[in-house]
């Protein structure tokens, strides 16, 4: 089995090389990471200027540009086969409910499975982030399951993970995606030349997190799977919008 990782926190990241030692054990893994911290970087593609792949002294290779970036760099140019599977992160705070629309660890998974990848985006969620081992051990599991599987269709799964050591995980469950209050403002300060500058305020807090969300899940020390979909239409709006060209 031959895995693509990727991540939105940097080629650098503590979750990034946890998560390589683990899957390093199962399958045959190559690393394409930005080459520096590109959080909330969301679905971005590069498009106003070259990218130029670099390789670490580990051996990890980095791009300076998105997540998004480094899986289609990767997979389109630099690879000579297509990965069975590309795994993202492990990302260093949660994904959950709404941070999944912003989130370049989900980007980068998303990524792959638009080019007919299966996927998974990982995150380790807590204040402390004590526990890679833990989310890495998941995603070795996960990866383990799918490749004794067959699959008809590419899919795209959104694991969380507790901050706490393996031993004291309550399961696995599968979910939905929660919702998060409206986000915190903006924080309005000033920079060292006297220039006013805005910081993007904190996500809110969890508002639809009750049983079968992700927010549940990890509430009572569980491990979140989400499998995600990218087809936006709101196909419940179809006929109003039709109605609305019939109007004069």
């Amino acid at each position: 089995m031959r895995i693509l990782i990727s991540n939105d926190d940097g080629y650098f990241a503590p979750g990034l090389a946890m998560l390589f030692e683990h899957l390093s054990s199962v399958a045959e893994v190559v690393v394409v990471a930005p080459e520096r911290d590109r959080s909330g970087a969301s679905n971005s593609l590069t498009l106003d200027r070259p990218l130029k792949l670099k390789r670490a002294a580990n051996g990890f290779h980095y791009v300076n540009g998105t997540p998004t970036d480094c899986v289609h760099l990767a997979v389109t140019g630099m690879l000579d086969y297509q990965p069975d599977m590309v795994v993202s992160g492990i990302n260093a705070g949660a994904n959950m409910g709404d941070d999944t629309i912003y989130s370049g660890t989900v980007a980068a998974a998303t990524e792959g499975y638009l080019l007919g990848i299966p996927a998974i985006a990982i995150s380790l969620v807590g204040k402390e982030l004590k526990h890679y081992d833990t989310a890495a051990r998941i995603a070795k599991d996960l990866v383990e399951r799918f490749a004794g599987r067959t699959h008809q269709f590419p899919w795209l799964l959104n694991v969380n993970v507790p901050d706490i050591p393996y031993e004291q995980l309550q399961g696995l469950k599968v979910t939905r995606l929660g919702k998060r209050h409206k986000a915190e403002p903006v924080i309005k300060a000033q920079s060292p030349t006297g220039e006013t500058v805005y910081w993007v305020g904190a996500a809110g807090a969890a508002q639809d997190a009750g049983e079968g969300t992700d927010f549940h899940a990890l509430e009572n020390r569980c491990v979140s799977l989400t499998p995600l979909q990218i087809d936006l239409t709101q196909y419940g709006q179809l006929d109003a919008l039709k109605g609305w060209l019939k109007e004069k």
